[in-house]
């Protein structure tokens, strides 16, 4: 392998965890809004809001840890050597 290979994974490594990222935070400010509307219906008296809303921001969780493994599955793949077709510098 060229080192040039083993710069274009951690590239493609650093891209991934950028788009994880984005898209961590993202689902972040989605959960954050639905805890305050969520919140403002309960206290409205909309009792009926909760169940539902506690159900998606479950599965807004499952997505974040989804992507945080993700992110440091592609991490770990560009730090250790030899993983992913790159061999170490001689």
């Amino acid at each position: 392998m060229t080192p040039e290979a083993g710069s274009a994974a951690r590239k493609r490594a650093t891209r991934a965890m950028d788009g994880a990222m984005i898209l961590l935070i993202l689902l972040l400010v989605v959960q954050i809004w639905l805890l305050m509307a969520s919140v403002e219906s309960w206290l409205a008296g909309h009792r009926g809001v909760a169940l539902p809303a506690a159900i998606i921001s479950g599965v807004l969780f499952c997505g974040c840890v989804g992507l945080v493994m993700l992110a440091h599955r592609a991490g770990r793949t560009a730090r250790t050597p030899g993983a992913g077709g790159v061999t170490p510098p001689r």
